[in-house]
């Protein structure tokens, strides 16, 4: 399997989110299943058919997080002292070449990524194309509205 590049940051999330389903969600259902037990047949019951649907969700979910963090490669981006080249963890500062606006985005991994909070994938088509590009290059991306320009006006 491949390695899911990660910041240091998005470990300790996953690590939290882990930790919260395996100490806090895990042990909830299984009460709600002892005590949906209670309530008689089996086979009628919904409300042990809801706590046992929950804990198969519950079980997955602590799968793939452990399985992403096993596979995981961890940059810390804080030792990254290439500030000319775009690499994963950079701050790109950008301006919008149609509409003049400037935005800021932080390359992260998948897992990581959140356009509200401006952390793009690095699998994002805009990622992939600032990667390895350098300050005051210009970018073009493809968009269903069109082509968008993009100038890279700083990198931290």
């Amino acid at each position: 399997m491949i390695h899911t590049l990660m910041t240091k940051e998005g470990e300790k999330k996953l690590r939290k989110k882990l930790k919260y389903l395996k100490e806090i969600k895990r042990p909830s259902i299984i009460i709600s299943i002892s005590k949906a037990r209670e309530f008689g047949d089996l086979k009628e019951n919904s409300e042990y058919h809801a706590a046992k649907e929950e804990q198969i969700i519950c079980e997955n979910k602590i799968k793939d997080i452990e399985k992403k963090l096993f596979y995981a490669q961890i940059i810390d981006i804080s030792k990254n002292k290439n500030k000319k080249k775009i690499m994963f963890g950079s701050l790109i500062k950008l301006i919008n070449l149609n509409n003049k606006k400037k935005i800021t985005y932080r390359i992260v991994g998948d897992d990581e990524s959140n356009i509200k909070k401006n952390l793009i994938s690095i699998n994002s088509p805009l990622a992939k194309k600032l990667l390895g590009k350098k300050k005051k290059n210009i970018i073009s991306l493809k968009t269903i509205k069109g082509n968008i320009k993009y100038k890279i006006i700083n990198i931290k």
